[in-house]
């Protein structure tokens, strides 16, 4: 069993799906953007799977829906921090 490889944080797949919806990816440079995911990440609690099946069978409806709304918070916090930094593609 290799770990980086069986075992998954669901929140990233969150984040990274929530950036894709507000196209953040758009506004930062490869470094800045690493920077803002470890941010956001670092806002949020681990939920560790192994498939991501196992989200869509064992939580809720309410479950799923409170997660995204911390995932948004998260990259709103994220934003701000960099917003300070003030590193962007512009």
């Amino acid at each position: 069993m290799k770990l980086h490889d069986d075992i998954h944080n669901y929140y990233e797949k969150l984040l990274i799906d929530e950036i894709g919806k507000q196209k953040i990816e758009e506004d930062y440079d490869t470094d800045t953007l690493t920077d803002f995911c470890c941010t956001a990440l670092n806002q949020l609690p681990s939920r560790y799977i192994r498939f991501k099946v196992d989200m869509a069978f064992y939580s809720s409806q309410s479950e799923r829906l409170e997660m995204e709304q911390r995932v948004r918070d998260a990259v709103a916090f994220a934003k701000a921090a960099v917003a300070k930094r003030g590193t962007s593609n512009e």
